[in-house]
């Protein structure tokens, strides 16, 4: 018999969750993501639970042992109880009922065997009662412990189910998948038989799912199949992997930031491809352009900080094929700790309005190309 041994199971206000649930009848399971990851011994983000009873029942339930209870997805039979101010998602058993690759319909069921048949892959089918006891309805485990990511049942229809899953295929295989055992065949062949769903899906999801995918300790393998089955270039034309190994090469311990490696793939204008944020977006076009440009580290990380002038100089190393500057930290910080010794009023009375904000910007410019050297007095002489 497998138990799963994680914190948050032994957690006073978890246990009681679960026995308002559980002391009213119904059966109780983590499942997902917790359960995966704490049998993997990694962290854990969110506890899922699935139950048998209908969600109007877990509602009741915990309202008669004071717990709030949001009918958050009750349609499709997630309530959020909120405890002691952290919510838990509690999703009744459910089976397909259709599908059109983007979204499903779905029943309640009765049994553990339907709720596991509907998800994606093995190792994603595992349950745990409260107790830790592992339940294993379609043994998934050896999928795990091997690391082996695997659709569930038919892979085709799996991915027909919902597009996504070609692309969550190779994200799970950047984080859980052994890079030894290489990519499953059946899998790969589905996704390349079904790539004209592709495009059904919404570019946040896709994007969603691919900035998770580059967050990954190194995504290069799963990126470099994806171009291989012709996944990469419909989710973003004209991307280039090439240089994503080297990137993730260079960076070495640093926490991997997946905007930079977007940056290092190229294409099209990858913000509109991908439905980035504003923000996310600014930060994808600085980096390429930062990439492009000669701007030392020192220049970069006065103008825009200590870990985009980190990213620029790595990007360049790796789209260029050239060494990083063993100073690089040096400069940067140098950069970063720079202060223009001049404001607009050192230079007022005698200059005003355009005259005096392009003085500015050429003195700047001159005490930047001195290395943050030339002083006030310096300065003002030059204008003068």
């Amino acid at each position: 018999m497998t138990r799963v041994k994680a914190k948050w199971l032994e957690d006073p206000a978890v246990q009681h969750v679960c026995e308002v649930l559980t002391k009213g009848g119904a059966e109780v399971y983590f499942v997902g993501g917790c359960v995966r990851n704490a049998l993997l011994g990694v962290p854990v983000s969110d506890l899922d639970l699935s139950t048998n009873v209908a969600p109007q029942c877990v509602m009741a339930l915990a309202e008669e042992a004071g717990i709030k209870a949001i009918p958050t997805g009750i349609d499709h039979g997630t309530v959020t109880l909120v405890y002691r101010g952290t919510p838990y998602e509690i999703t009744t058993f459910r089976r397909d009922v259709v599908t059109d690759g983007r979204r499903a319909v779905v029943a309640f069921a009765d049994r553990i065997e339907e709720d596991a048949a509907r998800r994606d892959f093995t190792m994603n089918a595992l349950y745990a009662r409260p107790d830790g006891v592992l339940v294993d309805p379609l043994n998934g485990l050896p999928d795990l412990y091997a690391r082996v990511v695997r659709f569930i049942g038919s892979a085709a229809q799996r991915i027909r189910e919902d597009y996504l899953r070609s692309l969550r295929y190779f994200r799970f295989h950047a984080w859980y998948g052994n890079s030894d055992a290489g990519f499953d065949p059946d899998a790969l062949s589905a996704i390349a038989e079904n790539l004209d769903g592709i495009g059904r899906l919404s570019r946040e999801r896709v994007g969603s799912e691919v900035l998770k995918l580059l967050a990954a300790p190194d995504p290069a393998p799963a990126i470099a199949v994806m171009r291989q089955v012709g996944l990469l270039s419909l989710i973003l034309p004209g991307s280039d992997d090439r240089a994503l190994g080297p990137l993730i090469h260079l960076e070495g311990d640093m926490p991997a930031d997946p905007l930079c490696r977007l940056a290092v793939l190229g294409g099209d204008a990858p913000w509109e491809a991908l439905r980035l944020s504003k923000s996310q977006a600014a930060d994808v076009r600085l980096l390429r352009a930062g990439a492009e440009g000669t701007d030392g580290p020192a220049t970069l990380a006065y103008h825009h900080g200590v870990s985009t002038a980190r990213n620029v100089m790595l990007l360049r190393s790796a789209l260029f094929e050239a060494p990083i500057a063993p100073d690089l930290e040096t400069e940067i910080t140098k950069g970063a700790a720079a202060v223009f010794p001049l404001s607009a009023k050192d230079l007022m009375p005698d200059l005003q309005g355009p005259a005096l904000g392009a003085a500015l910007k050429t003195l700047q410019k001159d005490w930047i190309r001195s290395e943050f050297m030339l002083d006030r007095d310096a300065l003002l002489k030059r204008l003068l």
